[in-house]
């Protein structure tokens, strides 16, 4: 899988939908892999990292709903419904198993693309009222403060513009240029001095950093256990 990029399981017992939408998707920059069953499904949930589940509700064996019941509780991945009934119970049943959209068929790929962003979007949206833990490092976006011990420092506002992009996409390597964009620095140089003073803020040794690192030939990414 290439990184960076939204890995989506699409699952479905009908080959022409899941074929459909594995090509649609995967020409819109998304990364795809396919099941056509629940028991595949799970099989490749325990092999692979996925983003987004596109789930088929009528489905031979067990059914999206109860699929849906149980990848919500084992894992973290946003559901989207894919089913033939519209109504209106039915919509309500998913939601309430912990589905995060609903999507009648038949429909119109563009609109599934634009249910997709739409997750990713308010996934990768960060609330400043709350704290974030990187490590032992407690970071306050609100007050613009890293507490870290009993060491509290404050950070500027391209350090904190940086940390809002990295803390919504971690693992996600980002260059120097897209870091000068983002920060509204310029030079090379002084991004990498911005660097360097966040691993000091947020790392127990800034020599040897354990989540703010350094990706060689490509730029930097944030880990978060």
């Amino acid at each position: 899988m290439e990184n960076n990029k939204t890995h989506i399981l699409i699952v479905d017992d009908d080959n022409r939908i899941r074929d459909l939408l594995k090509e649609y998707l995967k020409d819109n920059n998304f990364v795809i892999s396919t099941s056509e069953n629940a028991e595949n499904a799970k099989f490749k949930l325990n092999q692979f990292k996925f983003d987004i589940i596109v789930l088929d509700v009528m489905m031979p064996g067990q059914n999206g709903y109860d699929l849906t019941k149980e990848i919500k509780k084992y894992f973290k991945i946003p559901v989207i419904l894919l089913t033939a009934k519209g109504e209106v119970e039915d919509r309500i049943k998913g939601l309430e198993l912990g589905a995060d959209d609903y999507i009648s068929k038949p429909f119109e790929p563009k609109e599934l693309l634009l249910r997709i962003k739409n997750i990713i979007n308010k996934k990768n949206k960060i609330d400043l009222n709350i704290k974030y833990s990187i490590g032992k490092a407690q970071v306050d976006l609100n007050k613009m403060i890293i507490n870290l011990g009993e060491k509290s420092k404050k950070i500027n506002v391209s350090e904190k513009k940086i940390l809002i992009e990295m803390l919504a996409n971690p693992g996600k390597s980002f260059t120097r240029e897209q870091i000068g964009e983002i920060s509204g620095i310029n030079q090379e140089r002084s991004i990498d001095v911005m660097i360097t003073r966040l691993r000091q803020k947020i790392e127990t040794n800034p020599k040897n950093p354990k989540y703010l690192q350094t990706i060689r030939g490509s730029g930097y990414v944030l880990w978060i256990e």
